[in-house]
């Protein structure tokens, strides 16, 4: 329980940032379809390397880029939406993910690896949450003004510079690496909540994006603390207790937040 508080708040401050730019940049359902299509990449490297953290992230990372690649090829290529490709490939990873799970035998728990197990987070994976955290902010740190910039006014961007297709590569690489290393503990079909709700959340309490980023990380390592302490307590699977959590905090900012909220509406956008 210790290692998955540690590495579940470590990884709530690098997600919750992320999504708040995956909600800027209106891709907010491509977190979702990520987090399913990594599941037959983590499934196959599981199959073939059993219960390996580096495998199941470059299994995992593999299959998500694979498919957030796959998805923008068809779009290209034949000007479907690039939701409406996602939509459609999505499903076909999480059928695959499943179904190469059920052909690996009884070797892992399937309801573990969706859903989450707390007990899952042993300390290489410890390392790897911790790792990936740092790295993520490291990463969010030196490129902020240019995710800004490609999040809130793309063109501008690339009026001034040539970093914004090198930006917003990086970015989808951070958003598959947080959920990748987050499936263990959180499950793969918890994680995105997790990187989601919070971010959604705290748009309701601020405009300022500077504001935004560091409160989405606080909302997200509260949720995990508490969600924690409700699985350990009433014996119930840590991922839904801590999306559960994250929803409840959503709910309340829906209603009672300064920014939109229905008790307080405001007319004024946002501002960086």
């Amino acid at each position: 329980m210790r290692r998955a508080l540690f590495g579940g708040v470590a990884l709530a401050c690098s997600a919750g940032p992320l999504g708040v730019f995956l909600i800027l940049r209106r891709m907010s359902l491509i977190g979702d379809a990520i987090a399913h299509g990594i599941l037959p990449g983590a499934a196959l490297a599981f199959w073939l390397f059993g219960l390996s953290l580096p495998a199941l992230t470059a299994g995992g990372l593999v299959a998500g880029l694979g498919m957030a690649g796959a998805a923008a090829w068809v779009t290209r290529r034949t000007g479907l939406r690039e939701d409406a490709s996602l939509a459609a490939l999505y499903p076909i990873s999480l059928a695959s993910g499943v179904l190469l799970l059920g052909l690996a035998g009884r070797k892992l728990d399937l309801l573990h690896l969706l859903f989450g197990s707390a007990l899952a987070v042993d300390t290489t994976t410890l390392y790897g949450m911790l790792g990936t955290a740092v790295f993520s902010l490291v990463v969010l740190a030196l490129s902020y003004r240019a995710l800004a910039l490609d999040s809130l006014d793309p063109l501008f961007l690339r009026s001034i510079s040539r970093f914004g297709p090198l930006a917003h590569a990086a970015f989808l690489t951070l958003v598959v690496l947080n959920l990748v290393i987050g499936f263990q503990a959180i499950g793969a079909l918890m994680v995105v909540g997790l990187m989601m709700l919070p971010a959604a959340a705290a748009r309701f309490w601020s405009r300022r994006l500077l504001v935004l980023l560091p409160l989405a990380a606080l909302i997200g390592a509260v949720c995990v603390w508490l969600g924690l302490l409700l699985s350990f307590y009433a014996s119930l699977p840590s991922g839904p207790c801590i999306v559960l959590l994250a929803g409840v905090f959503y709910l309340v900012s829906v209603v009672a937040g300064p920014v939109h909220g229905l008790l307080r509406s405001s007319p004024f956008p946002m501002t960086v």
